[in-house]
């Protein structure tokens, strides 16, 4: 097949347009997350976000209306966790994770077992996006990164030192606040691209590979934006081409360029 008859296909456009978005969105917020060792919460939200999806096919909804709504009251959960019940990030992360997971399994059951949709969404299905979902995520992926853009310096100021930017005035309690319900509408979104199961991946690996071969901050932004972009596109191509499953693919991609990235720093900056 040739690559102008491939892009043809409507649903290949739809998947390419909300991938490549979501892929920035993720990149970007991942680079704060990775460096606040907080990227766990990903999974923790992921984990949640199965719990809410297996509610919205009970209630017989759409999983995208519910989830968001659910998955940032979560967030913050973690948050004030974190801050109020003297626990750690990741014990914090690990209490919502496991709440999200057996709420899932208890609403699966309730209606009859995991079915195809619930299974849809826990490994990915971004090649069956519909056109309203194409323009939710654009919707609301510029929204969040017009959001960080709007707050870089309150999010840099507190990613590399929270202490130093309270003491210098900024709120970091809203701020902090924010920054979760961003990650929260951020992991719903990318349910579709990876799946619930991969959606840590995604929000990890090309901030992680950036960091291997950038120099300045704003360089690991713009690489994991576009290693991001790259490694959905090319996971869309190849996994249909080849007919293999389109967030695993696109994840091992991203396994492929830390790798590169790895390499390079080891080699080359020797």
């Amino acid at each position: 097949m040739e690559l102008t008859e491939f892009f043809r296909y409507g649903f290949l456009q739809r998947a390419l347009i909300a991938g490549s978005f979501i892929g920035i969105l993720c990149s970007t917020l991942g680079v704060f997350l990775v460096l606040r060792r907080f990227s766990l919460i990903g999974d923790g939200l992921a984990h949640a976000t199965f719990g809410s999806v297996a509610l919205a096919l009970l209630l017989k909804m759409s999983p995208l209306y519910v989830s968001i709504p659910i998955v940032m009251i979560c967030s913050v959960g973690i948050l004030r966790l974190t801050e109020r019940a003297r626990l750690y990030g990741d014990a914090a992360i690990g209490v919502v994770s496991s709440l999200g997971i057996a709420g899932g399994v208890m609403l699966s059951s309730m209606a009859g077992g995991f079915n195809i949709d619930l299974f849809s969404y826990l490994f990915g299905s971004i090649l069956s996006i519909s056109e309203t979902e194409v323009f939710i995520s654009i919707g609301l992926s510029i929204f969040v990164i017009l959001m960080i853009i709007f707050y870089y310096n309150e999010l840099l100021s507190i990613t590399f030192d929270e202490d130093s930017a309270k003491a210098s005035g900024i709120n970091t309690e809203s701020i902090n606040t924010m920054f979760v319900l961003l990650t929260a509408v951020t992991v719903v979104l990318s349910m579709k691209v990876v799946g619930i199961m991969l959606i840590s991946a995604l929000l990890i690996f090309p901030a992680v590979t950036a960091l291997q071969i950038a120099r300045s901050f704003k360089a690991v932004m713009l690489t994991a934006s576009l290693s991001a972009v790259v490694s959905v596109v090319s996971g869309i191509v190849v996994s249909f081409s080849l007919d293999l499953p389109t967030g695993a693919t696109i994840v091992l991609i991203n396994f492929i360029f830390f790798l590169t990235g790895l390499t390079y720093r080891r080699i080359i900056k020797v």
